[in-house]
């Protein structure tokens, strides 16, 4: 193990506070983005490349990054989503039979810049107090008044409409065509490992763009359809929500996970609100209420929905009838 040459880098808050860190490969470099934090131990690569968190500067709460490799399969995405990395130790080697490129690569062939040697406890500690906000992760240490005049005009994440860059621009199939199920995905920053999931369940897929109408994916005469996850605020999403009313007038199986469940919330009348923090990891517990037993869940939280409990449960038993409804197709 070689000694690693480090820069001097900061982490400047949108309200002016500052965290101290060293730059990643002694690069120089500079990213603006919404500092948010994930809990997950494992699946970095998973994280960096989840189109859910395009244009963010991620904190790692795990105090080692990088110590097991990447491997060229495990990606949400064909590129890196995040804007920017901020960790605690960050691993220039690593140990691992499949890795096939160590973490340190993988962030150069994809030109992401990164700071390390953060006191990410007390950054995270500090998101917490205040809340998620906008941030700049930087080498210009001695230039912070122009870091700051920078940062200004970065928009906020509330009402931003991400959609549209991380969808995919035509629509493809996904699976084997003899599946027993036929369901039309609404890409609005669709994870892989979402496909693969319906894939091994029986389940044939044709995504379409964030903008598809519902003629266009209904044309296809699909079981059921699914708004996927994805990046920013799902009010903007006009067209989306638009075809979310429709699908549920059809009364044919709808569900949604993360920013595509608040647009089915939308759709149904019930708004949504910014979390102060956002929960985001892969060890967060939740009641499931069918069974009436704990669960560990893997999760990406930004918003919540506000509306009269009714409305809620109807929304809740929606997306889970028709996860049961297409498991029996499957069994059928």
């Amino acid at each position: 193990m070689k000694y690693q040459a480090k820069k001097k880098a900061l982490i400047l808050l949108a309200d002016g506070t500052i965290f101290y860190g060293k730059s990643v490969g002694d690069k120089d470099g500079t990213a603006f983005g919404e500092v948010c934090f994930n809990t997950g131990m494992t699946g970095y690569q998973e994280i960096f490349t989840d189109p859910s968190y395009f244009g963010q500067l991620m904190v790692t709460t795990n105090a080692h990054i990088g110590n097991y490799g990447t491997n060229s399969e495990e990606v949400e995405s064909k590129t890196v989503k995040i804007a920017g990395l901020i960790c605690r130790n960050f691993s220039y080697e690593y140990s691992r039979p499949i890795a096939d490129a160590s973490l340190e690569d993988f962030l150069d062939k994809n030109n992401l810049f990164a700071i390390s040697d953060v006191d990410t406890r007390a950054l995270v500690s500090y998101i917490r107090d205040n809340g998620a906000m906008n941030a700049v992760i930087s080498t210009e240490v001695d230039n912070i008044p122009e870091l700051k005049r920078r940062l200004e005009k970065v928009p906020s994440m509330e009402g931003l409409e991400l959609a549209s860059k991380v969808s995919t621009k035509e629509p493809y199939f996904y699976g084997d065509s003899t599946a027993p199920v036929k369901i039309a995905a609404l890409d609005i920053g669709i994870k892989k490992n979402i496909l693969r999931n319906l894939e091994r369940r029986g389940a044939y897929i044709k995504v379409f763009p964030f903008n598809a109408t519902f003629s266009e994916m209904s044309d296809w005469n699909p079981d059921a359809f699914f708004i996927s996850n994805g990046p920013g605020d799902p009010e903007p999403l006009k067209e989306a929500i638009e075809v979310a009313k429709q699908i549920i007038k059809t009364d044919k199986p709808l569900f949604g996970i993360c920013l595509g469940h608040q647009v089915i919330a939308l759709a149904n009348g019930v708004s949504t609100y910014k979390m102060h923090n956002g929960h985001r990891g892969i060890n967060h517990p939740i009641l499931n209420l069918l069974t009436g037993k704990g669960e560990i869940t893997s999760r990406i939280m930004v918003l919540r929905l506000i509306g009269k409990k009714r409305r809620l449960i109807r929304i809740w038993k929606l997306r889970t009838y028709t996860l049961m409804i297409k498991r029996w197709r499957v069994l059928e």
